[in-house]
Order: C-alpha cells, then structure tokens, then sequence
C-alpha cells in the first residue's frame, strides 16, 4: 500500500470512528484514593502501636523500625489480595525518565506442591533488580550486576490496575550494591533532608520552638499532546523519537489562539474524565484541565503535594496519561517540540516550602515588608538561583528540550527570577537599609454594578521568567514536560539548603557583634540583595537587550543548548555544593553528566538516522514519481502545442538535488567518533549534527509544498492537529 494510501485509510478510519462508549462518573468520594494504601487503611488493618510508629516516619522523617516490617507486608498484602493483585512490584526511577517495575508473584510453593500467597517483611524493605543493566554512569560494570530496591515508606503503596489485572506497587529507591544512587528518588529525599535541616536554623534563630519537619511542596502543570494513532503509525519518527523530523507547517496553526482554554473535543474531553478517573483512584489530586495554546495540546495540573510523593504522582501521571490514550485510540505525545512552528509543551514546577507548625514559609501575607521570615526564605532563594542558575539549566538539560527553551512558549536559558511590583519594590526599600512598607495590591472594579469588585493580586505574571514568583511560590518554568521533577526539585532543595546555612551563618554572626535580631535580619537581606540581586528581572525575557545586559552587565551564563549546559555538573562549585550537604557523592555526580552526556547523543542520533532513513525511502521516491509524472504531462502538452514552461520541473528537482546532497553529508558526518572528549562530541552533535539535520528538513518540507498531495508520503500537519 502506498503511502498516500495509508494516509487515506488512517483518515477514512478516523472520521468514520464510532464514539467511545462512556458512563455517568462515580462520585469523587467513591473515587479517591480507592487503590492506595493510605494511612486511614493503614490503621483499620494494623496494630496500634505499629501503626502509631509507622505513622510516626511518614509525618515526621523519623528513623523506620524495620522490625515492623512482617506485620506490615501481611496487611499490605491482605489489602491487595482483596483488590484482586497476584502479583507485587518495587517501582522505582532509574535516571532515564521512565518509571521501572520489578514484578513478583504472592505464589509460595509448599512442600506437598500446594500453593499460598506469601509476602514478607523483609521483601518488602529489599527487592534486588539488575544493577548495571540501568543507565549508571561508569559507578557498575557490565559483571558487577547486584543492586537494591529499598522501601520508601513516605510515598504510600498503591494497586495499578489494567485489563490484564492488577498489581500492587511499592515506591522504592534503587542503589548499587556499594550504595550509590541509581535512581531520582534518594537523591530528593536527602535534598529534602538537608533543606530541612538548614530551615531549622533559620527558624531557631527566629525565635521558634518546636518546629515541624520542614518540606518542600510540589505542583507540575503537564502538557502534552494528542494524536490519533492511525496516523502515528505512518510517522516514523513520531513512533521512535515522539517529534516530526518533517512536515510543513498549515495554513492555520495557533495564529488566531482560538484552540487556547477553547471548548474541549468531545472525544478529549472522554480520554480527560478517563484518565481522571484513574488519577483519582491513584490518590492523585488532578484539579485543572484545558485546551493549551497549540492545536491538538491539553494540560492536567494537579494540587500541591509534599515533593516526594509528587514525583512519584507525576510518573503515575505520565504513565496513565500514555496507557489511556492507547484504549482511546489516540498517542500521548509528551516531547517537548513534537511540532515546528508551534508551541512546545512545558512542566510548570511550581515549588514552595512549609511545615505544619509554620505554614507555607513563602507565603508573604498581606504585608511582605514586616514579614521578616518570608523574606529571610525568598532573598535564600534568589541567592540560590544567582549562585547556582546553570545548576539550574542543567537540571532541565535535554537534546527535546533544547528545541523549546526560548521560544514564545517557554523562557529564555538565562536563569532569573521574577519577583513582581510590591516584592521589586520591598527589595528595593531593604538594599537602601530601611524598609518602610508593601505597596497596596489594589481592587479591581470593573465598572458594572452588576460584576462585583475583588482584591488584585499584588503582582502581575511573567510568562518569560524561567523562575517565578507568583504569590506564595515559586514556578520554575523551564521544565520539559517528558521530564522527571525529581531532577528540579533536587537542584532547587538543594540550592535553597546551601542558602539557608548561609543566612543562618550570617544572622549567628550579626547576633555575635550584639546586634538586635530585626537589625540582623535587615543587614542579611541587604547583603543578599546586594550580592545576588543581579538575578532580579521582571522584565521582556525574550528581548535581545536582556540577554546582552544579562550577559554583558550582570554575569548571567547563557546555555543555550544541553551541550552547553550539562558540563556545569562537573564544576567544582557544584560538586561542593551537593558533596558538602550530602545529596550527591563526587561519583553520584559525575555519573550523572555521564549518563545524560550520553543521552543527549544518543538522541540526536536517534534523530538524524531517522532523517536520512525517512527522506530516502520516503520523501525522495514521492518526489522523483512527482517529477516523472510531471514531466511527462508537460511534454504530452507541449507535443499537442500547449505551452507550459519547465519552471516547477527544474525547482523540484535542483531542491531534490541539494536535499540528497545534505543527506549524504549527514550520512557522512555520522560516522564519525574521533572524539576527544564526550564534551567535544556533545559540541559536534549540537553545531554540526543538527544543524545538518535542519537543512535537510527545510528542502524535505519544500518539496512537501510542491509534490502532489496523493503522492506525499507522510501523514501531514494538517492531518495529525485538525482530525480528531
């Protein structure tokens, strides 16, 4: 079957498509948390006292008494049993993006050959998958295979239940047998550690008793696209790389923004609720949904929740975000750019700090100015991302991102924060050594008696500041939305860990000289706005004169692409920075920019054999049976003395002619691997690799524009964002 042909089925297929049958949604109460081993379950099905120690490690980061173990692991079983589980699986995150599964049986053969379900507690603290077989970075070699799963008591045991059945999942971390991290969830839980830790010296030093554990809190917008499947599967590239190596842009795109919070397509609107209903079970706290910018792109964006377990939640999110879309014949697409010339999608990580004692500690109040605790934990904050901004670019460093970062749907590289009027303003007042009050946020009255008045917020938005303060949090807004948070959140924990013992050294030693504690505070938030305030822009982040004043004027780095970003891993600085407050060894660390380096090749060339593959099976023979039948027709014409020139005969092919020549070029520049460094082939795949790769695409959509529409190939853009 040509591929014209199966571009005419797909479609024939798609509008010829039956609604999917649906139901009235169960109440939400009926709903939450219905496949999770919550605390609530967990005291129905388990003694006092191991309940009450349990309970005691989750809400307060306290030391696990393993000894406990066998009595949980028999109610945790008992419980998925009874929710018809066979089988039980530590999930864990290797340093792939992805979610891992190890799946075993509750089956224990006896010794008359009869059967019982069996788990044990010291299988449910250990698990042992295959330790070098993960992305690790040189820390296991091919032969030294063992590696742990370890039980993460914090993020609650949950049932994942499809047409084939149901197993019950337990969150883990995953090391090496010498006790390296392997994964994305050990390294958070010992950033969220050490920012504990120095939030407690702060807020000691502020005169507070009794503090709870503090936390960091996580909420990410997801967005992502839809794509009908039919069409998925005549797109190469769309199947192994999740982007359009190819394809002219539409007449229409999002130029008129009327997809933008439009009506959801009724068959969207079946997967959304579908996949709601999922989360909820999950114990998932999906709460908004709407049509994004781009045609075909949507967004789910979740309560706040303590970070680990948003981590995880965002991996479930993720997950059932694909697994749903395959039942409702649609393709999740979660890169970053899967369409040139329109929005990318992004993960909007917004992230603030608190405790149950003292609240959200970014919370400003009505009155920022005599908040003296709020300003102490923001001017840490703006502090941490002056001094570790590339930390920061890095963290969210990926060859599918790099397509995004910068672009009308994303901020610029350049790390800053944006912090609004009234804060502008109160940071102003303190690097002049008094403060002296918070401007009014002001009502907004619209004129109509019949609407009614309401409070403005105290600032407005910033859509192209990477990192975001937006009225008791942060959002860092550079995240990729194939992303785990893990990595963010690990940066921005640990960033603000390195700032909080700072300004507890700095108050200790303002109080040693006998200074009072407001002068103290004002003396510390006047040396961090002094030293640090260069980050501070609430200004056009896309404009070329940010960037050369960011560059030129204010010490700001640039990275523009992953090749330029992940090789601040390796800098001493950051080395110290995660050494010192123990969240990543020396060796963790240097794996890490291993792994990624390596990824981010990986992709590229992915990529462009991808390329050269689809414009010489596919695109080259449409256009050189387009220039046959072409030329044909045009002599038949002439021999009957219509005159019709030859213009359209010589475009096509001298622009077949330079595509051929581009792809043998990439073909060529392909094979090599002299490298002296993965920095120097990291650089090769970002200025030589893809830039070749966009030529060959330029002449490939070109010809699209010219070839006959029944010859062409490929699915096109119009097809794959206007039917649904």
């Amino acid at each position: 079957m040509s591929g014209n042909a199966v571009r005419v089925q797909a479609i024939q297929t798609i509008t010829n498509r039956q609604p999917m049958p649906t139901k009235p949604p169960a109440t939400l109460d009926s709903l939450w948390a219905s496949d999770v081993f919550t605390l609530n379950k967990m005291k129905e099905s388990l003694p006092k006292e191991i309940f009450k120690s349990l309970k005691k490690t989750i809400e307060t980061s306290s030391e696990l008494d393993v000894s406990i173990a066998d009595v949980v692991a028999l109610a945790m079983k008992d419980w998925a049993l009874s929710k018809g589980a066979l089988y039980y699986a530590h999930v864990f995150y290797p340093l792939t993006n992805a979610t891992a599964e190890k799946h075993d049986g509750f089956i224990s053969v006896q010794s008359d050959g009869s059967v019982i379900s069996e788990f044990s507690g010291k299988v449910l603290v250990q698990g042992e998958p295959d330790g070098s077989s993960f992305p690790n970075g040189g820390i296991r070699s091919t032969f030294e295979a063992r590696g742990y799963t370890a039980w993460d008591v914090t993020s609650p045991a949950f049932i994942m239940t499809t047409d084939n059945g149901a197993t019950l999942c337990i969150p883990t971390v995953f090391v090496s047998w010498t006790g390296e991290a392997l994964d994305k969830k050990t390294p958070l839980l010992r950033a969220n550690a050490a920012m504990n830790k120095a939030a407690h010296r702060v807020l000691s030093l502020l005169g507070h008793t009794g503090i709870a554990p503090v936390n960091s809190s996580c909420g990410a917008e997801q967005e992502y696209f839809l794509v009908d499947a039919n069409f998925v599967s005549s797109r190469p590239d769309l199947l192994l790389t999740g982007r359009t190596l190819f394809g002219a842009s539409p007449a229409k795109g999002q130029q008129f923004d009327d997809h933008y919070f439009g009506a959801i397509p009724e068959r969207v609107q079946v997967f959304m609720q579908d996949v709601e209903e999922q989360l909820y079970r999950l114990g998932i706290p999906a709460k908004t949904r709407h049509n994004e910018v781009a045609p075909g792109q949507f967004e789910i964006a979740p309560f706040f929740e303590s970070a680990n377990v948003a981590t995880d939640h965002q991996q479930l999110l993720m997950t059932v975000l694909k697994n749903t879309a395959k039942k409702h014949g649609l393709v999740c697409l979660l890169h970053e750019k899967p369409f040139k010339g329109i929005n990318g999608s992004g993960k909007h990580v917004n992230w603030s700090v608190g405790n149950a004692t003292q609240g959200n500690l970014l919370d400003p109040g009505s009155t920022p100015h005599s908040n003296s605790q709020f300003l102490l934990f923001c001017g840490a904050v703006i502090r941490g991302v002056h001094k570790f901004g590339p930390l920061l670019r890095a963290a969210i460093a990926t060859a599918s991102n790099d397509h995004r970062l910068g672009a009308n749907e994303a901020p610029p590289a350049i790390m800053s924060v944006y912090l609004g009027t009234q804060l502008d303003n109160v940071f102003e007042q303190i690097s002049k050594g008094e403060i002296t009050g918070s401007l009014n946020a002001g009502i907004m009255d619209l004129g109509i008696k019949t609407l009614p008045t309401f409070s403005k917020d105290a600032g407005d938005r910033n859509r192209t500041s990477p990192f975001a303060f937006t009225g008791n949090r942060f959002e860092f807004r550079a995240v990729g939305s194939g992303q785990s948070v893990a990595g963010p959140l690990v940066a921005m924990n640990t960033m603000l860990a390195d700032s909080l013992n700072w300004v507890a050294d700095e108050l200790e030693s303002e109080l040693g000289k006998g200074a009072d504690l407001d002068t103290a505070i004002l003396t510390v938030l006047k040396a961090v706005i002094d030293k640090h305030g260069a980050v501070v822009f609430g200004g056009n982040g896309y404009s070329p004169e940010w960037h050369k004043m960011a560059v030129e004027e204010r010490g700001l780095r640039n990275l523009r692409t992953a090749a330029d970003a992940l090789p601040v891993l390796k800098e001493k600085e950051i080395e110290a920075l995660f050494d010192g407050l123990g969240v990543l060894s020396p060796v963790e660390l240097a794996s890490r920019f291993d792994i990624y380096a390596e990824q981010y090749i990986l992709a590229i060339e992915v990529e462009a054999k991808l390329v050269i593959s689809m414009a010489k099976t596919g695109i080259y023979p449409a256009a050189v049976k387009y220039l046959a039948d072409l030329s044909s027709t045009i002599s038949s014409l002439q021999s009957n003395g219509v005159e019709l020139g030859n213009e359209s005969l010589l475009r096509i092919s001298t622009t077949l002619n330079t595509m051929m020549a581009t792809v043998d070029k990439l073909s060529t520049v392909l094979g090599q691997h002299d490298f002296a460094s993965i920095e120097e082939h990291m650089q090769f795949c970002a200025q030589t690799i893809r830039p070749l790769m966009d030529e060959v695409r330029l002449y490939a959509d070109t010809l699209e524009t010219e070839v006959a529409d029944e010859l062409w190939p490929f699915p096109t853009y119009q097809e794959m964002l206007f039917i649904k």
